[in-house]
């Protein structure tokens, strides 16, 4: 049986020490603005993004991996002998996952296995994780790919938007929304079904209410959800910590792992967006 080599993109907002402990490799999205072009993580942090919205008074592009992209980083390790399990941003989000096929055609029938994560962010970094549990079980790359699919729908993300001015900005919500939205301090909760972005809940008051609110979505389904790991991601928000500990104090899971949106990420849904994703058992 060859070695197995997990590989994601850049949506996953997995921490840079995750990825280097279990050997995790990653095809990077892009950032565009007007005619720069930026490596999500690689040449642009999400800080830096931040200071060019307001510098351009725009948003980025974003833009997925080609498939030439996906082929280099393919063939650097089908030529080393191993099959490949790559774990990517839903397929209804993006031609990323897409443009992952077309790379892996030129490569021999089962040596390439695609998962359409039907999901974003650090949901998918879970998945990812799983797929190296497994990998560590001495799983086949085939059999890693066919029980993480398995484990898709059971993921769940929940996101508390901090500001309407993003998804103005991104053409999601019209002028009068974000306005509104503003002066009454609403605050979206996003969560991700079959694979695309719906709002859940529309929360009104102080930011501690809202999260407080998210906070009790997740404690209420603590005998549900997997006990290996939950994750807090966030975009430049103060409050990660104290959700880790709450959920820490709340649940029975052995670790919390809070990460970093990336820039493609926060692209669309501005700072201080905070969210918790976890799988059900």
């Amino acid at each position: 049986m060859n070695k197995v080599k997990i590989i994601t993109d850049s949506t996953s907002d997995l921490t840079a020490e995750i990825l280097k402990k279990s050997d995790i490799s990653v095809v990077p999205l892009y950032v565009n603005f007007n005619d720069e072009s930026f490596i999500d993580g690689v040449n642009i942090t999400t800080k830096e993004l931040y200071e060019k919205v307001e510098e351009y008074g725009c948003l980025p592009k974003t833009a997925a991996g080609s498939p030439a992209d996906f082929y280099k980083m393919f063939k650097t390790f089908i030529d080393e002998g191993m099959d490949i399990v790559f774990i990517g941003l839903s397929s209804k989000l993006s031609s990323h996952l897409q443009n992952a096929i077309f790379g892996a055609s030129d490569f021999p029938e089962g040596r390439i296995h695609i998962v359409d994560s039907l999901n974003l962010s650090s949901a998918i970094g879970l998945l990812v994780l799983k797929a190296v549990d497994f990998k560590n079980q001495g799983l086949s790359a085939a059999e890693i790919a066919h029980k993480v699919k398995e484990l898709v729908p059971k993921v769940k993300s929940e996101f508390i938007i901090d500001t309407l001015d993003y998804l103005y900005k991104g053409g999601r919500c019209s002028a009068l929304q974000s306005l509104v939205g503003g002066i009454f301090k609403i605050r979206p909760v996003v969560k991700v079904v079959d694979g695309s972005m719906i709002p859940a809940q529309k929360l009104m008051g102080k930011r501690d209410k809202a999260l407080n609110t998210m906070l009790s979505n997740v404690i209420k389904e603590k005998d549900n959800i997997d006990p290996v790991r939950i994750m807090v991601t966030h975009s430049l928000s103060d409050d990660a910590e104290y959700l880790k500990s709450e959920l820490e104090k709340n649940l029975d899971v052995n670790e919390v792992i809070i990460t970093e949106a990336g820039c493609v990420i926060s692209s669309h849904c501005g700072p201080n967006t905070i969210g918790i994703l976890y799988i059900e058992k």
